[in-house]
């Protein structure tokens, strides 16, 4: 069983950066490096969106059109963990982000198999 544990959520002002972390463990048969990792986002009141994922076998990497230019997404291999760099932040981006883990990626969209617990990014002055 896959665990996720996100970290480095918090409250920044607009125009501010966030890194957001997700330490992964638990694989067994199909190593990290062979997983697709992705982020999502919830703000309040609106539905689960897709913000960017990669595919550890070749290094894909995708983004949706609102963060794009933003957003960087990475993996480091060594420890198991995967990184959403996030820079101008700006009130639209706050929610609640989720890191998933799963094999494949659909459409420039991860599809999930393992969830993380989610860390909060408020975006406000």
């Amino acid at each position: 069983q896959v665990q996720l544990v996100e970290s480095g959520g918090g409250l920044v002002q607009p125009g501010g950066s966030l890194r957001l972390a997700c330490a992964a463990s638990g694989f067994t048969g199909i190593s990290f490096d062979d997983y697709a990792f992705g982020w999502f986002r919830q703000a309040p009141g609106k539905e689960r969106e897709g913000v960017s994922c990669i595919h550890n076998s070749d290094g894909s990497t995708y983004y949706s059109d609102s963060v794009k230019g933003r957003f960087t997404i990475t993996a480091d291999k060594a420890k198991n963990t995967v990184y959403l760099q996030m820079n101008a932040l700006n009130p639209e981006d706050t929610g609640d982000y989720y890191c998933a883990a799963g094999v494949a990626i659909i459409q420039r969209e991860l599809l999930p198999d393992y969830w993380g617990q989610g860390t909060q990014v408020t975006v406000s002055a």
